[in-house]
C-alpha cells in the first residue's frame, strides 16, 4: 500500500490531508500550472482550495507576479479596500517605536545585495511605518524581535500596503502566540517538535533528549517563518508560499523535517546540549525544500497537532493559532475574484483608490525592477510563453519573470 502511494505521489495525484487538497507533486509544468492559478483566479467564488494546492506543491506560486495576486486570497484580503499608507503620526507616542526602529536598521541584510543606500533606505522607513501601524491598529498585540523579518518579507514581494493588510491578518491569526506579553503560547507551540521527532525516529529524539538540546534553536525558525535563517531570499519565498497556504503550526513539522533530514549529522556530534545546538541553530545553505516541503505535509498528515497534543499532554485550546484556524479556513472561502471587486469598487464612485491592486503591484515590482539594475551582471532574465486553456477563453500569454537571487547574509540576533 505503501508502494502505491509513493506511486500515485510521483504521478503527480492529489491527496486529501487535514490540512486540506495538497498536491503531493506538480509534474504537468509551469505552462499548465500557471494556467490553473489563474483560473483559480478568476472563479467565482475564487477556487481556494486550488490556490492552496498550487502553493503547497512542487515550485509553489512560480513568480512573485502570481505571489502578489494568490497570496491576499490566502488570507482574504480585498485588494480593493486596502488601508491607507500610515501618517507621521504613526511613531508618536508609540512604546515599541524605538525598538522597532533599532530591528530594522539591523535588518540591512535582508535587502538585495547592491542596493544603493537611499533606496534601502526608503524602504527601512516603509518597514517601520508598516509595523507600527498594525501594532497601532491592535493594541492586544506585543511587538517581539524577529517581527520585522515577516515584515520585510511582504514589503519586498506586495508592496507597503498590501503589506500591512496582510500583515494585520497574520498577526490576528497565524503569529497570534507570539505576540502575547509573555513567551508561554509561543513555548507551546515548540513543545510540538519533540513528541513529532519521537514519533518519526525514537534514536533521533532520544539523542536530543540525552543531549538536553531541548528546542531553543528552532525559536527563529518559527517565529519569523525562518527568514531570518535562511540566505538565499528565493527560499524565503517559497516557504511563505507554503506557510500562508496551511496550518499555522506548519513551520514546526518544518522543524521536524529539517531535523530528520540532518540525522547523521546531529548523531554523530558530540553528545552536549552546547555542540547540538550549535550545529541545528546553523541552517545549511543546500537544503532540498521541495523534499522537506513534501515531507512536513507527509507528517501533518499522520501526525497532526491534535494526535500531538494527546501524546505530550498538551492542550490545542492554550494555542489561540490553532484555535481560530477552523474559523479562518471558513471565512476565507467566500471570495469575488478581482474582477468583481474592482467592477463593485468602481460602482462605488471611490476613485482615491480604485486602482489600489495595480499600484501595489506596480509598487512592489518596482523594487524588482531596481533590484535587477543594481545586479545585471548576474541576473538572467527568463522569458515564457505560457498559453491559457481554452476555458480561460485567452490565446496566448506573455509572462516575464526576473530570476533573482537576492542573497542576504544571515543577522544573528538569537
Amino acid at each position: 500500500m505503501r508502494r502505491a502511494r509513493r506511486h500515485n505521489v510521483e504521478a503527480g495525484a492529489s491527496s486529501i490531508g487535514k490540512n486540506g487538497p495538497v498536491i503531493k507533486d506538480l509534474n504537468c509544468g509551469k505552462k499548465q500550472k500557471f494556467a490553473v492559478i489563474t483560473q483559480a483566479l478568476y472563479s467565482d467564488p475564487v477556487d481556494i482550495e486550488t490556490l492552496r494546492r498550487a502553493a503547497s506543491s512542487h515550485g509553489g506560486l512560480l513568480t512573485d507576479e502570481l505571489r502578489r495576486k494568490v497570496w491576499p486570497k490566502l488570507l482574504n484580503i480585498n485588494a480593493f479596500d486596502l488601508p491607507h499608507r500610515p501618517g507621521k503620526d504613526v511613531r508618536t507616542n508609540h512604546k515599541d517605536c524605538n525598538q522597532v526602529i533599532l530591528d530594522v536598521k539591523r535588518s540591512m541584510k535582508r535587502f538585495p545585495k547592491g542596493m544603493p543606500v537611499s533606496e534601502r533606505g526608503v524602504l527601512q522607513q516603509q518597514l517601520i511605518n508598516i509595523i507600527l501601524e498594525v501594532l497601532k491598529g491592535n493594541p492586544q498585540l506585543h511587538y517581539y524581535q524577529g517581527y520585522h523579518d515577516v515584515a520585510v518579507t511582504l514589503l519586498l514581494v506586495v508592496g507597503e500596503r498590501m503589506a500591512i493588510a496582510m500583515l494585520h491578518t497574520l498577526s490576528n491569526y497565524h503569529l497570534r502566540d507570539f505576540m502575547d506579553p509573555t513567551m508561554d503560547r509561543t513555548k507551546h507551540i515548540l513543545n510540538y517538535l519533540m513528541p513529532l521527532l519521537e514519533q518519526v525516529d525514537a534514536d533521533l529524539h532520544d539523542f536530543m533528549v540525552r543531549s538536553e538540546v531541548g528546542t531553543i534553536f528552532a525559536l527563529s525558525w518559527l517565529i519569523t517563518w525562518y527568514g531570518h535563517v535562511l540566505s538565499v531570499f528565493n527560499h524565503t519565498r517559497r516557504l511563505y508560499d507554503f506557510f500562508l497556504s496551511s496550518h499555522p503550526i506548519m513551520p514546526i513539522y518544518l522543524a521536524a523535517s529539517i531535523v530528520l533530514h540532518r540525522k547523521w549529522e546531529v548523531m554523530e556530534t558530540e553528545c552536549d546540549m552546547a555542540m547540538v545546538h550549535h550545529l541545528l541553530s546553523r541552517m545549511p545553505e543546500d537544503l532540498p525544500y521541495e523534499n522537506l516541503i513534501r515531507q512536513s505535509q507527509d507528517l501533518f498528515d499522520r501526525f497532526p497537532p491534535s494526535v500531538l497534543s494527546k501524546r505530550a499532554a498538551l492542550q490545542s485550546c492554550k494555542s489561540m493559532s490553532i484555535s481560530t484556524f477552523k474559523e479562518f479556513q471558513l471565512s476565507i472561502l467566500h471570495q469575488r475574484p478581482d474582477s468583481v471587486l474592482r467592477r463593485l469598487h468602481k460602482s462605488k464612485g471611490t476613485a482615491s483608490s480604485k486602482s489600489a491592486l495595480e499600484c501595489s503591484s506596480q509598487e512592489a515590482g518596482l523594487i524588482q525592477e531596481k533590484s535587477q539594475q543594481w545586479r545585471s551582471s548576474n541576473t538572467l532574465v527568463k522569458m515564457a510563453m505560457w498559453g491559457l486553456s481554452a476555458t480561460l477563453g485567452a490565446t496566448v500569454l506573455a509572462v516575464a519573470q526576473t530570476a533573482m537571487d537576492w542573497g542576504p547574509d544571515l543577522l544573528q540576533l538569537f
